[in-house]
């Protein structure tokens, strides 16, 4: 390499982008499977202790949330939250993101039969390292879109032994 091509590249530098990154992805990923499973502490361990989330259905503490989300989503059937296209901007300890997501929830209809609602929408992140651990230290929900349709669970009826995702500890992934 010459002299110009060396003083552009600083491969430390990239090394530490790459590890911020993948150290964020992971604080969203164990945000979104402590949804799904009802892990609490799972979906508690993405947030610093100061962070403050804004769900549009409330509005507080990482410890508010988590309670508030784990009660809501265990009234549900199932529920399966997917993260989409992200971009995340990084300047030191401090960064910003934007998560893509879509989540479906089983939920009871008044007739006793199950509908399925769809919602999505992004995350709007800030995250900081603190103690060398990227966490959220604020979350806002913004929801783009949501449907809500009949559901029905004739599959697992015609397929009892197919593997069946689970929560608080009957996923397959938890035994």
């Amino acid at each position: 390499m010459d002299a110009v091509t060396t003083a552009r590249f600083d491969l430390e530098a990239e090394v530490r982008d790459l590890a911020a990154r993948r150290d964020i992805a992971d604080a969203v990923a164990r945000y979104m499977r402590g949804l799904d499973r009802l892990e609490p502490e799972l979906q508690r361990s993405a947030f610093h202790d100061d962070a403050v989330i804004d769900c549009g259905l409330m509005k507080g503490t990482a410890d508010e949330f988590v309670a508030f989300a784990q009660g809501l989503l265990a009234g549900m059937k199932a529920t399966h939250h997917l993260l989409g296209q992200s971009r995340i901007a990084i300047d030191g300890e401090q960064a910003s993101g934007e998560w893509y997501f879509q989540a479906w929830h089983s939920v009871s209809s008044e007739d006793g039969g199950v509908r399925d609602l769809f919602i999505s929408g992004r995350y709007l992140d800030t995250y900081a390292c603190r103690r060398g651990e990227w966490r959220i230290v604020s979350r806002t929900l913004v929801t783009d879109w949501v449907k809500d349709d009949p559901g029905t669970l004739d599959f697992f009826a015609a397929n009892p032994q197919a593997p069946r995702g689970g929560r608080a500890g009957t996923d397959p992934s938890q035994k």
